[in-house]
């Protein structure tokens, strides 16, 4: 148990200063006089010196004691403390002088000797209690290096975590100062991000600045190419990153995998430290998955992979993890031109020994599509490409279907053509009993990959197909996190669709984590054929007490600093979803953490069919003609489909006549 410093010890401390300042003032005068001199004081300069240094010495300690120097902690000195220093050391002096003239006891010392004295004076005062501060700091050092441990069995060591610390300068100077004082603090500081943004590219007790808040992926991905990837976030000084500021960081942090830490305003020097902790998955109410990196690496290190959609939130995070596994080849196939650029650049940037090939290509274009595979052949891919905002895929209904439906299968066909080892499909929740264009549309898509997947049962080297299903994933880009910041920026009210409204939610690391391993593991343990693989996501959480969390998480209160405003359900939302649907089987799965489904299988040959239906419909713009033949796909009885379409008017027959339907390509494109 540690030792608390008695009353005792303070008061002895305080009388080592004293004497010392007493030592400090004798000194500085004598000095003073000595290099005014040359160096040859006379002997009446002597007999003045010594009649008249009481009083010097006196009144600088009153003068000190006045200025409470004596009820600083020097360890940690400040500006103001300094300040105060200083302003002592020139009273200290000009007091006896004006004195010492009042009483005509002066003759002896010469008009620059005050002056010389106070220069003196300061650097003694503060390069003792620097070179104090400097000492003790070095033998608290010296007895960490030659600690000898118990013979008591002591608990395995666990390697210090690595972290980048937050906050101004001023902030994080105190905080690296505890850093180093406490005994095996568990952090070892590799970066500072500076929330000023004035001091980028200076060190901080040799620790690098290396940018501000909103350049904290770039950071980060900078220290992973040099083997240094920080594990955490601690925020310096308990008020270090106010408000959306706070909050903005935290979802970033959160995005990149790192947990943040906040530590109170540092107190005594040396006591252990007492971080808190602060994470956007709190808003989950449960503990994030942890999964076995190893079984990736071992199917992934070496392979050519390839990642649809790679710009957008899933796809760039599912890029970063692969990475790390060392592929041969990561293949970046995305529409968005800024979004393909911005993920090959931090790719290349953080790992420049990884070959990266963007491609611009959209998985609607079935001709490009399939020459990028037979091009780059790709062992693996991470089909994260689709339409996903609920509103706007219930007003474009076409577009929404070709993207998630028809695009898929582009993607599908390709892998199984072009010998792909496996192909993973991300799926959604909304997926279950949808009542959306958008849950539709990848449950279709969830039917034909598992299709494709049956359809090499028997076959050893038939290609995987497999479908990861989660719900909504925190801070992803167009979800309901974004929104909710945007909101609380402006001090907007928060818009919530039904009070009772509830979602399941997990993080991207953990959502992408989820899809690595559903894969590696169907590889490794041959996984049985058609079955879809679901994140145990908890219990679902009611979208208000998310918003009334990231108002508390930003500082502020909820209904008094920022309101929530009810605002109904939009089309195509549900009020609650659902993991699995009533035709799917429950099953326990192998990877903890995570359950598998099997669906109703429905015959490929029976989904062709209606997709070329379906193509036609699109082709032709016919919205309710495709909204028609999509959740006829999705029911049972779904092989009927094509007899109960509803006719199309002559017009759009020929529509779709002048331009044959992707479905009909020759398979040798």
């Amino acid at each position: 148990m540690k030792a608390i410093p008695t009353i005792g010890h303070c008061a002895s401390r305080r009388i080592a200063y004293i004497l010392y300042d007493a030592g400090a003032i004798a000194l500085a005068l004598t000095l003073a006089l000595a290099l005014r001199m040359n160096g040859s004081i006379p002997p009446k300069m002597w007999e003045g010196l010594v009649a008249n240094l009481p009083v010097f010495i006196v009144s600088g300690l009153i003068t000190f004691h006045f200025f409470g120097l004596y009820r600083r902690v020097w360890r940690v000195p400040s500006l103001s403390d300094l300040s105060s220093l200083l302003e002592a050391a020139s009273i200290s002096i000009a007091v006896p002088v004006l004195m010492l003239v009042a009483a005509s006891r002066a003759r002896w010392l010469p008009t620059s000797v005050p002056i010389i004295q106070w220069l003196v004076l300061v650097a003694i005062l503060v390069g003792g209690r620097i070179g104090r501060r400097i000492l003790s700091d070095r033998l608290r050092e010296i007895r960490r290096q030659h600690h000898v441990a118990p013979a008591s069995p002591e608990p395995p060591h666990i390697p210090p975590r690595r972290a980048l610390i937050v906050g101004l300068p001023e902030q994080v100077a105190l905080l690296l100062r505890q850093i180093e004082a406490t005994p095996n603090p568990g952090y070892v500081p590799v970066g500072i991000i500076d929330t000023g943004e004035r001091d980028v590219e200076l060190r901080l007790r040799d620790v690098p600045i290396l940018g501000g808040i909103d350049a904290l992926e770039h950071v980060v991905g900078k220290l992973a190419a040099r083997d240094e990837r920080p594990s955490c976030l601690i925020l310096a000084g308990g008020a270090a990153v106010p408000g959306n500021s706070r909050l903005r960081l935290v979802a970033a942090a959160e995005t990149l995998g790192l947990s943040v830490l906040r530590a109170p305003s540092p107190t005594e020097i040396g006591q252990p430290l007492d971080l808190e902790v602060i994470d956007l998955a709190d808003l989950l109410g449960r503990p994030q998955a942890k999964l076995d990196e190893d079984v990736v690496l071992r199917a992934l290190k070496g392979q050519r992979v390839m990642v649809t959609g790679a710009g957008g939130t899933i796809g760039r995070e599912l890029v970063r993890q692969i990475a790390t596994m060392d592929p041969a080849e990561i293949i970046l196939l995305e529409c968005g031109e800024f979004n393909l650029y911005s993920v090959e650049l931090e790719l290349r940037e953080n790992y420049p020994h990884i070959a990266c090939t963007p491609l611009l290509c959209s998985i609607r274009q079935r001709r490009s599509v399939m020459a990028a595979f037979e091009r780059h052949r790709p062992d693996f891919v991470f089909h994260t490409a689709a339409l996903k905002h609920v509103p706007l895929v219930e007003t474009n209904i076409c577009a929404g279907v070709q993207t998630n439906v028809l695009g898929t299968r582009n993607v599908a066909d390709a892998a199984q053509r072009y010998g792909v080892r496996a192909m993973v499909q991300v799926s959604t929740d909304k997926a279950v009993n949808p009542v959306g264009i958008m849950g539709a549309s990848k449950r279709l898509g969830e039917l034909y990959c598992q299709a494709l997947d049956l359809d090499g049962v028997g076959d050893p080297g038939a290609a995987r197909f497999m479908t990861v299903r989660f719900g909504n994933v925190l801070g992803s880009s167009g979800s309901l996190i974004p929104l909710f910041q945007r909101q609380l920026k402006r001090r907007a009210p928060l818009t919530v669709t039904h009070p009772e409204i509830t979602r399941y939610f997990m993080t991207v690391h953990e959502a992408v984590q989820l899809v690595l391993h559903s894969m590696a593991r169907a590889m490794e343990c041959d996984v049985r054929r058609g079955r879809i693989v679901v994140l145990d996501m908890g219990e679902p959480v009611k979208i208000i007490d998310i918003a009334r969390r990231m108002i508390r998480l930003a500082g502020l209160e909820p209904d008094k600093d920022v309101p929530i405003q009810i605002v109904g359900l939009r089309p195509g939302e549900k009020l609650y979803e659902e993991l699995f649907d009533e035709r799917e089987q429950r099953l326990p799965s192998a990877l903890p953490g995570v359950f598998e489904a099997e669906p109703s299988p429905v015959p490929i040959e029976v989904l062709r069919e209606g997709l070329e239906a379906l193509s036609r419909a699109i082709m032709a713009h016919q919205e309710e003609s495709v909204k028609h033949i999509l959740f006829s796909m999705i029911e049972p009885g779904g092989s009927d489909m094509l007899q109960v379409a509803p006719k199309q008017p002559a017009a759009a027959g020929r529509a779709s006549a002048v331009w044959p339907p992707e479905a009909l390509v020759p398979q040798s494109l």
